[in-house]
């Protein structure tokens, strides 16, 4: 698995760079990854109460902290002899 990814979405929300987190919505081949980003933007530009905007916030971040621990499990361990 390619963490490169979520590495950049998790780099573009803490740095506000919508832009580049809508390039990378259409540029990755996460479904899961593109759907949590479009929500969030979606509800950062049109959604008028904050706590909606929290949770898309919350979801997309629980998400890639998910994703990362999953392939972190998935890769191999070398053991240097």
């Amino acid at each position: 698995m390619n963490t490169v990814d979520y590495d950049k979405a998790l780099y573009y929300t803490h740095r506000s760079q919508w832009d580049n987190l809508l390039i990378l919505m259409v540029r990755t081949k996460d479904d899961l990854l593109s759907k949590k980003i479009e929500h969030f933007l979606h509800a950062y530009n049109f959604e008028h109460d904050y706590q909606v905007i929290e949770h898309k916030l919350y979801a997309l971040l629980r998400y890639i902290d998910h994703a990362l621990e999953q392939a972190n499990v998935e890769e191999p361990m070398i053991i240097l002899t």
